[in-house]
């Protein structure tokens, strides 16, 4: 690709006619670059399309010249070291919600009848040190909220969870009992969970594992975040680079 580049801009470039203004130059080089035999195709071949982005810099500061370069470069490395892949819609009985260029996440299930079962899941918000397992060093255990809604409409109370999702565990954190019909100004919102009775933690905790609300789901959110993170942050490059070029 650079040969081809060179081997049709090195003739061009000792014309006067390149050497007069950038703009001028870009159509001059584009409309002798069409002429050549080699390049009367149908569809613009890959050398052009690489002089018309080499055109578009000509326009530019060299500032933001060099951001684009940056830019691309990081681009091109995020796509060939890790690329994301398709995600997920499903996982078990629940059905995956996902936005493009939102922080968070939807899962929706049902159990039994008249059940509705709604999880907002956030991306990595936090994390802590922990100790490898050969000791010489520490790494970082990502950290993941959930809020765990469990509905039986009818105007009954709802149960929500707030939860601490680890890539091997998930915990409990609040249990909040919210009458959505009835919003007091300041309501009692309960105790911490670890504040309660033992056998009641254990009993919350088997209600919410008969529900699939587990360490199994624990582990497949923090894949999918890890995937959507690198999903995420392309597209915010992609965007930077769009944004700069206009």
């Amino acid at each position: 690709m650079a040969r081809c580049f060179r081997a049709f801009l090195k003739p061009l470039l000792a014309s006067s006619s390149f050497l007069s203004s950038s703009s001028s130059s870009c159509k001059t080089l584009l409309n002798r670059l069409y002429q050549q035999p080699s390049l009367r195709t149908d569809k613009p071949t890959n050398c052009v399309a690489q002089i018309r982005s080499y055109c578009s810099e000509l326009t530019k500061s060299p500032f933001e010249s060099n951001i684009l370069r940056i830019l691309g470069t990081e681009i091109q490395y995020q796509s060939d070291y890790a690329p994301p892949h398709q995600p997920a819609t499903k996982f078990n009985s629940f059905t995956v919600e996902d936005r493009p260029g939102e922080q968070w996440i939807t899962l929706r299930s049902k159990f039994q009848e008249g059940e509705d079962i709604k999880i907002e899941v956030t991306m990595f918000d936090g994390c802590i040190p922990t100790q490898k397992a050969n000791g010489d060093s520490t790494a970082l255990q990502l950290h993941i909220s959930l809020l765990v809604d469990i509905s039986k409409g009818d105007g009954c109370g709802d149960l929500e969870f707030l939860c601490s999702s680890w890539p091997d565990s998930l915990e409990i954190q609040k249990v909040y009992l919210l009458r959505r019909d009835l919003m007091l100004a300041n309501p009692y919102m309960g105790p911490n969970f670890r504040d309660l009775d033992p056998k009641l933690q254990n009993a919350l905790c088997k209600l919410l594992e008969a529900r699939g609300i587990n360490d199994e789901l624990s582990g497949f959110l923090h894949e999918y975040m890890l995937n959507k993170d690198r999903t995420e942050f392309v597209r915010w490059l992609g965007k930077l680079k769009s944004s700069i070029e206009k």
